[in-house]
């Protein structure tokens, strides 16, 4: 099996590359920064796999095709490449820029990946494509443009997966919100401007408090799920979005 990951260094990347791994698949590893790839491609073959490591700008059209094209035969494509995305403020206190670039990004890089992995699916006759964000596009209040962000995802894939499905390619994606083990005061800082140390314990408490459950899914949950997705057992799975959060979306 060739697992493709796109922006594969970041927390949600390494657990997922990891749990490929243990079902003996082969993980191409993409991202800019090559010292990190590399050390995630020797947890992955820790883990019984075997890693490719590719330096790679998941924006770059060209770098993108030539890539899929030397791999070959792609069984799952997971883009989790950052967007930008700006919260914490009023969407009447948001600037045109600072909305924009989320959906932007998010859709671009996105259909990129995407069309080169349907692409090669495809021609092949099976495949899976997997998105990933929050479920935000379904009401929630200053989180700025990670909402809109979202729904631009989630019709790229109700709608690729309605054109590719006849070719047995399914699309589909997953709604994570507040994984713990992937929430640092630098990250979230990047989003939110007014985030410190001080802070952390308290919005990792809220956000248990929010979840239906009133425990935060974790890391490995998240990555099990991902990895069931892209299974057989999932066959009868496309055109979606699958929960992850333990909140309500409608």
């Amino acid at each position: 099996m060739n697992v493709v990951i796109y922006g594969a260094a970041g927390s949600i990347g390494s657990a997922v590359a990891q749990a490929f791994a243990r079902r003996g698949a082969t993980v191409h590893l993409t991202g800019r920064t090559r010292e990190t790839l590399e050390a995630l491609a020797k947890t992955v073959e820790q883990a019984g796999g075997t890693a490719e490591v590719a330096v790679l700008d998941a924006f770059d059209e060209t770098a993108v095709e030539a890539h899929a094209e030397r791999i070959g035969h792609i069984d799952v494509s997971l883009n989790l490449v950052p967007r930008g995305d700006v919260q914490g403020i009023a969407l009447t206190n948001m600037s045109a820029a600072d909305l924009t670039r989320a959906i932007t990004a998010g859709i671009t890089t996105n259909f990129i990946t995407a069309r080169a992995a349907a692409r090669r699916m495809v021609a092949q006759g099976s495949g899976v494509i997997i998105a990933l964000n929050s479920g935000s596009a379904h009401g929630s209040p200053m989180m700025g443009s990670t909402g809109p962000a979202d729904a631009a995802i989630d019709i790229l894939v109700r709608n690729l997966a309605v054109e590719i499905g006849p070719h047995g390619v399914r699309v589909l994606g997953i709604w994570v919100a507040g994984i713990p083990e992937t929430l640092t005061v630098e990250k979230l800082s990047a989003v939110n401007a007014g985030i410190d140390e001080t802070a952390l314990p308290g919005i990792l408490a809220h956000l248990d408090q929010l979840r239906i459950t009133r425990r935060s899914p974790r890391l490995p949950d998240i990555a099990e799920t991902i990895v069931f997705l892209a299974s057989e057992h999932a066959r009868g799975m496309t055109g979606t979005f699958v929960n992850a959060t333990a909140m309500f979306t409608s």
